[in-house]
């Protein structure tokens, strides 16, 4: 008796069968993406991440973090992805080893699909994970734009960096798995990354015009420290650099198949297209000195009225540009309520609030904004809410009593009791907003007061005689300012006299006039 066979399997050549491959691989997937989920280093993670979130959006640290610009508040959500990037590498490399650490791997020659089908699988595994990461940053940035105070508009590509980062950190994790057969390959290709970032510093320098294009080939470019400006003028090349994260991903997978033997047409047309994308995504997001933004950065930091529209409330006009104009019923309410405690010519004078922004360089460097000569304006930034409420009346009762911001920033006389008193007695909590607006965070002591432009020093004894101020009924004070404005707005006004006029015993006020010139916190 014998038999006769056609055909016998090898291990060198992998049976075939008239199933679907795709079918194959999309199965695989679905139990590596399970396998990828019930690690603990994972769950854990992406549980944290997600509850940490949550928390920051239920209870903000900073009260501006409730009235976001969205065009910045897109970027907010990239930094922290970086973290579930790292745990999803080194979880896929450990899964894509899992057959080699078992010993299984010679089993899987015998198997219909073939090597670089099931590193496909693998990688695809990280699907889901990516899915999870671009539900916390949607559910992130759709909280922070559905707040009243929210102005501004997202960017979809800032948006989409997070989930991007997470699914090409799978895929290197899976390259390291073919290239690095050992446990510690995630490992190794962390270190080696943070060695050459590392090493592209060092070789840049400080200067932001070489490094720049090298800053940008990292994953992540939150370019923080400036405060917010219109997105025109941002020159973020977000849509270049999703390009090239996306090819990156890309190309990363398909070397990732060709090292598993995936030599076809589609791995290797897929091979150029990826390539391709790489190098223009590279290309458009370097640093051109685009003259045009440089020449409309300087126009709205210089004349900033020929981009904006301007609303009148009540006696005074306010101006902004067009993505912050939801915040003039805001300034209009600080104005009205810190007006309404003056007297004289103040209580009537017609303001104009004008929104500014600093001569832009780059979006890393903070810089002042300049105080203006003109008579009755005053400046607005473009952050609102916590400390810069009362920054912002600070300003308004500067040019209240002095007439414009240059004056009041020369201001180093008795009014400087006048112009805090009815910055802080207009807050809902005026001790705690005294605290809120000096440098120091103190109630004592000298030390500067922050308003949006320059900063009103004020001395020990001022710093005494507002706070003695400010425990004692408003109505009372109140009183008090309107009777004796001429006096308490005049540079000729003694401290001594100031505090007699405002019914607060003068304690050390004779002295101080006499010596503090020198005393530090005082002009």
């Amino acid at each position: 008796m014998s038999a006769v066979i056609d055909q016998a399997p090898t291990v060198s050549e992998p049976l075939r069968t008239g199933r679907r491959p795709a079918a194959a691989v999309l199965a695989l997937a679905r139990f590596e993406a399970r396998e990828l989920l019930r690690q603990p280093t994972v769950l854990v993670v992406f549980l944290l991440y997600a509850g940490y979130t949550y928390w920051q959006l239920l209870f903000p640290e900073n009260g501006m973090d409730r009235y976001p610009v969205l065009h910045y508040a897109d970027r907010a959500t990239q930094p922290g992805t970086l973290a579930l990037a790292l745990v999803v590498l080194l979880a896929a490399n450990i899964t894509a080893q899992r057959s080699r650490r078992q010993g299984t791997d010679q089993h899987f020659d015998i198997l219909v699909m073939e090597p670089w089908r099931r590193t496909l699988a693998h990688a695809l595994s990280v699907v889901p994970l990516a899915a999870l990461t671009a539900l916390i940053v949607a559910v992130e940035f759709a909280w922070t734009a559905l707040k009243p105070g929210a102005v501004g508009h997202g960017s979809v590509a800032e948006l989409a960096v997070g989930p991007l980062v997470t699914l090409a950190a799978g895929i290197v994790g899976v390259l390291a798995a073919r290239v690095i057969p050992s446990v510690l390959g995630g490992a190794v290709v962390v270190a080696l990354g943070g060695i050459a970032s590392l090493a592209a510093s060092l070789f840049t320098g400080p200067d932001p015009e070489h490094s720049q294009w090298l800053d940008w080939l990292n994953p992540v470019v939150s370019e923080n420290g400036l405060d917010p400006i219109p997105s025109a003028l941002l020159g973020r090349p977000a849509g270049w650099h999703v390009l090239y994260l996306a090819g990156l991903t890309a190309l990363l997978l398909c070397v990732t198949l060709l090292l598993s033997g995936g030599r076809t047409r589609l791995v290797k047309a897929g091979t150029a297209v990826a390539l391709a994308a790489t190098v223009g995504g590279v290309a458009g997001q370097s640093p051109s000195h685009d003259a045009a933004l440089t020449a409309a950065r300087t126009k709205a930091s210089h004349a900033p009225v020929t981009a904006q529209s301007c609303v009148t409330h009540h006696r005074s006009t306010y101006c902004s540009f067009p993505e912050w104009t939801a915040w003039r019923d805001d300034w209009a309410q600080v104005v009205d309520r810190v007006q309404g405690l003056t007297g004289g010519g103040a209580r009537g004078a017609r303001l104009t609030i004008r929104q500014r922004i600093p001569v832009v360089y780059n979006l890393t460097d903070d810089s002042a904004i300049m105080p203006l000569r003109t008579p009755g304006e005053i400046t607005a930034g473009t952050r609102w809410g916590g400390t810069r409420v009362p920054e912002f009346a600070v300003g308004v009762a500067s040019v209240l009593v002095a007439g414009d911001e240059e004056a009041a920033s020369k201001m180093c006389d008795a009014r400087v009791v006048t112009v805090m008193w009815l910055a802080l007695a207009a807050q809902d909590d005026p001790m705690t907003a005294l605290r809120d607006v000096r440098i120091d965070n103190s109630v004592t002591g000298s030390a500067g007061a922050l308003s949006i432009t320059d900063p009103v020093l004020m001395s020990t004894e001022q710093t005494r005689i507002v706070r003695d101020l400010l425990k004692r009924p408003r109505y009372s004070v109140t009183a008090r300012m309107k009777t004796h404005w001429a006096e308490l707005t005049s540079p000729k006004t003694s401290l001594t006299q100031v505090a007699e006029l405002l019914g607060v015993p003068a304690g050390k006020a004779a002295a101080e006039e006499k010596g503090a010139a020198g005393e530090e916190g005082s002009c």
